[in-house]
C-alpha cells in the first residue's frame, strides 16, 4: 500500500468544535511471520513469569517515536512531512533478551537488535525532527532500538525468572514506517493504523 492516510478524519467547522485527540506513535512493524515465530516464545514466558503483562504477538512492533496525546491531524503532518523525507528501508535481525528496571526489580524485558540499530536510529531520528518541527516537546530520554516484550504489572517492577532464549529468526527488511493510534481497552490496547509511509530499499 502507498503512503496516505488509511482513514481521512472528519471536516472540523467552527473554531468552538474540539478537534480530534489521539494517543500515537511511530513504529517499524514486525512481520506477520516473525510475530508468529516469537507467539510461542511469548506463551511460554506468559507461564513462567505471570507477573508480567506479556505482549500479543499481533502487538509486536519497534516504537520509533510516540507522540502521547496529540490532535489527529498533527499527528497525520508529522506523516506527510516523514514520508516527503524518502527515508531508506532497514535491515533488522533481533539480538538478545534484555530488561530495564533498578536492582531485582524489572519494569520492562526487550529484545534487542543484533543488526540495524543504527538504521533504526537514523528513522528515529527523522521522526524527532519532525515532531519537534511540528511543535512537539523533544524526547526526554536518548533513543534505543529495541522490541519491547513485557511490562511488570507493578509499577515498581517486578523480579524475573530465567526465561528461554528468543527463538532464532531471520533477519527482516522494513520497509515501511506506521503511524499508530493507540486505542486503550478493557483487554489492553490496541493499535491501528493511521498512515503506512514507505521506506526506500538501496541498491
Amino acid at each position: 500500500m502507498g503512503p496516505g492516510p488509511l482513514e481521512e478524519s472528519g471536516p472540523l467547522s467552527g473554531g468552538d468544535e474540539p478537534r480530534q485527540s489521539i494517543r500515537a506513535f511511530f513504529a517499524l512493524p514486525v512481520p506477520e511471520a516473525h510475530r508468529g515465530g516469537l507467539g510461542g516464545h511469548l506463551a511460554l514466558c506468559a507461564v513462567r513469569a505471570p507477573a508480567f503483562r506479556w505482549v500479543a504477538q499481533e502487538n509486536l512492533h519497534l516504537t520509533l517515536r510516540f507522540l502521547g496525546r496529540v490532535d489527529r491531524e498533527l499527528a497525520l503532518g508529522i506523516a506527510r512531512g516523514l514520508a516527503a523525507r524518502r527515508l531508506a528501508a532497514a535491515r533488522l535481525e533481533l539480538g538478545e533478551l534484555g530488561t530495564f528496571g533498578r536492582g531485582r526489580l524489572v519494569r520492562v524485558v526487550w529484545a534487542g537488535l543484533r543488526t540495524g540499530a543504527e538504521a533504526a536510529h537514523h528513522l528515529a531520528a527523522a521522526a524527532e525532527a519532525e515532531c519537534e518541527s511540528a511543535g512537539l516537546a523533544p524526547e526526554a530520554r536518548a533513543f534505543a532500538a529495541h522490541l519491547t516484550l513485557a511490562r511488570a504489572k507493578a509499577r515498581s517492577g517486578a523480579p524475573l525468572p530465567e526465561l528461554p532464549p528468543l527463538p532464532s529468526l531471520d533477519p527482516w527488511l522494513a520497509d515501511e514506517m506506521v503511524l499508530f493510534e493507540s486505542r486503550l481497552g478493557p483487554k489492553g490496547a490496541s493499535y491501528e493504523p493511521l498512515w503506512r509511509i514507505p521506506l526506500t530499499a538501496s541498491g
